[in-house]
């Protein structure tokens, strides 16, 4: 039996049914992750000890009869952005190299609720800044299915791991398609639901407004199970939504797409966009009308602009929320220093990462007295003229079908010392960030040389049950 092969699904219920134990299937996935992962990078952290204990706790549970979760004993891996309480939570940064946190996000304690185990933590790009997770300040995480290439970012490492098999499924987090774009690169599905839908309690924040948890896996009825997991309203994150309603995403999750309506946007398939990738997905909605869904092309304009908006907000949210990082609390502290402001200098200075920097210092500029109202209130108001845009596309679609991004997987420090051109790779995931709505990545192909192609699926508030189901189809008729 081919145990990393199977779905989260049929672990869980292998496990219930005492087919193998929880505890078998944890050395499995740790033995697998000793011999393959210093190829690939793609954790921080191996939680061995812990993990073997909660998986006995499980297997327990279950000899005695007593009822067990959704996840029971199924392993997951958890970036290395979201706190697990005791298990030291880097960020992937040297700010916070020795940061064990003294609770849990909600998210990790849901998943634990449901019975599901921690394996590990995953690396990122630092403070989940960048789309490579070449900016990790311990290591650079490589593409499974070439170790020349990078995963995508900054849930690189989330998706290095659930698509080379070294774990069943993983969370990651999106601000501006850090799920989205390495579960393309990697082939692997990835989900960024609804901003509100799944608690930020516990999510070191890099863009409060925009920053979104969401899982990883090797098919679509398994992140659906995560999601129904994860989603849910929490009194302790303040963005959480009270308007949540049902989180079954499994039940009529078959449902099929005849008679969805959807919408290509001819702004999303121009100049730029690999002919590889055009061509999987244009052979994607041949699929989807093959199965009863009615296509149509639309425009959404002012999409174009949203890159921009992006980045002038993501940074100033960045500065912000990474201004309690000065050495003073806890994080780094240099060993010399003259005064308190010689501390909070040389602790940025020597702990913080050239690309986190760099954000810091463009998010500082766009929120300075002079420059506020130029460039962070202007990125507001274009933030809400695109959320609107979005919402009157879905009054009349379905669903939004688009790439996730322009490129196939690029080369290791093919980008890195050019970073508008890594910017421009986030043109296509940004927007759903601005706008709120949630998407999904999808494989849809490979291209001649063998690289992963993804398709990303775009729903309204809330819609993640429909973009679930047309997900579940494409996945059907491209097998």
């Amino acid at each position: 039996m081919d145990i990393d092969k199977l779905s989260v699904e049929a672990l869980r219920d292998g496990i219930r049914d005492k087919v193998f134990t929880s505890e078998e299937i944890v050395e499995f996935f740790i033995k697998k992750i000793k011999k393959e992962d210093g190829n690939i990078n793609s954790y921080l952290t191996i939680c061995e000890e812990r993990a073997l204990k909660d998986a006995r706790i499980v297997d327990e549970k279950i000899a005695k009869g007593e009822k067990v979760g959704m996840l029971a004993g199924v392993p997951i891996a958890i970036k290395d952005n979201i706190c697990t309480d005791g298990i030291i939570t880097t960020c992937a940064s040297k700010m916070l190299e020795d940061f064990i946190p003294p609770y849990d996000a909600t998210v990790v304690k849901k998943l634990k609720d449901a019975d599901a185990v921690i394996i590990g933590k995953t690396n990122m790009d630092e403070f989940a800044m960048g789309s490579s997770t070449e900016n990790s300040a311990f290591k650079v995480t490589k593409n499974p299915h070439d170790l020349e290439r990078v995963p995508g970012g900054s849930s690189g490492g989330s998706a290095a791991a659930v698509g080379a098999r070294l774990a069943p499924f993983s969370l990651g987090s999106d601000t501006g398609g850090s799920i989205r774009q390495p579960a393309a690169f990697c082939g692997v599905v990835g989900l960024k639901p609804t901003y509100g839908l799944v608690s930020r309690f516990g999510l070191i924040a890099f863009g409060s407004s925009l920053d979104q948890i969401g899982p990883f896996s090797n098919n679509v009825r398994d992140c659906a199970l995560a999601l129904e997991v994860i989603a849910g309203t929490d009194p302790l994150d303040n963005t959480s939504s009270k308007n949540i309603g049902s989180t079954d995403y499994l039940t009529g999750i078959d449902g099929g797409v005849e008679k969805m309506k959807i919408g290509v946007p001819k702004e999303f398939f121009g100049d730029g966009l690999d002919p590889e990738i055009k061509a999987s997905i244009l052979n994607s909605i041949e699929k989807l009308k093959g199965l009863g869904a009615m296509v149509e092309e639309i425009s959404i304009p002012i999409t174009e602009a949203g890159l921009s908006a992006y980045y002038v907000i993501s940074s100033a949210e960045a500065s912000s929320n990474l201004a309690r990082f000065d050495g003073i609390r806890y994080g780094y502290r240099p060993k010399e220093f003259e005064d308190v402001y010689d501390l909070m200098e040389k602790s940025r200075t020597e702990a913080l990462g050239e690309e986190v920097k760099r954000r810091i210092m463009l998010g500082t500029y766009v929120l300075s007295s002079g420059y506020y109202d130029a460039y962070y209130n202007r990125a507001l108001k274009l933030k809400k003229k695109i959320k609107e845009e979005f919402k009157e596309v879905f009054s009349k679609y379905d669903i939004i079908i688009s790439p996730v991004s322009p490129v196939l997987p690029f080369k290791c420090n093919e980008k890195k010392n050019n970073p508008l051109e890594m910017y421009l790779a986030d043109v296509y995931t940004v927007n759903i960030n601005l706008a709120g709505v949630p998407a999904i990545s999808v494989p849809c192909g490979t291209s001649k040389s063998g690289l992963p192609i993804g398709l990303q699926i775009i729903g309204p508030h809330f819609g993640e049950s429909t973009i679930l189901k047309a997900a579940l189809a494409l996945e059907g008729a491209l097998k």
